[in-house]
């Protein structure tokens, strides 16, 4: 038995989570790059948030009420994995969803080996970058937003459920459509 940080308990796989609280969208960006490796990343605005997500009561409240956020965000929701069906076929660079296949370009094979490894995991611009490319992220993007648009244009030739969602200004994850 081992312990709940990424261990087992008891025989059973335990899977680990981290959940990063920051309140701008900076502060969420540098969060992102800095937890970036993390298996499963939860980034959320507020306290607030992580207790909705987690399902846990709120404390009694303190003598210092805690501010509420300054913009509305929506409360972060746990993504499903992808379907079963969906596969990347690395031997030959295909992108299958049941019995329908489209041929990738090593850009976008590599891309999506990245985002269908973790489901719903964001992949930083940085990470995906260094990933795919082989090298630091500099400049506008455009290459990675070229690799994001044809991917998302392969994932509806096949009718596949899911999608490539941008995380504005941190990055991209595979999500449900």
């Amino acid at each position: 038995m081992e312990n709940r940080r990424g261990g087992q308990m008891r025989g059973i796989p335990v899977a680990s989570l981290v959940i990063g609280i920051a309140s701008s969208p900076a502060q969420r960006r540098q969060l992102a790059r800095t937890l970036g490796g993390s298996p499963a990343l939860l980034i959320v605005s507020s306290v607030e948030q992580a207790r909705d997500f987690l399902g846990v009561a709120e404390p009694a409240p303190t003598a210092v009420p805690t501010p509420a956020p300054a913009v509305p965000v929506r409360a972060a929701e746990p993504v499903p994995p992808p379907p079963a069906e969906l596969a990347v076929d690395s031997d030959r660079r295909l992108l299958r969803w049941r019995d329908r296949e489209v041929g990738l370009t090593r850009l976008e094979h590599d891309f999506l080996v990245c985002l269908t490894e973790t489901p719903g995991q964001v992949w930083t611009y940085e990470r995906l970058h260094q990933e795919v490319w082989g090298n630091k992220h500099l400049g506008r993007g455009s290459d990675m937003h070229s690799v994001v648009r044809r991917v998302r244009h392969k994932l509806t030739r096949l009718d596949a459920p899911v999608t490539v969602l941008a995380v504005r200004g941190v990055g991209f994850r595979l999500a449900p459509v």
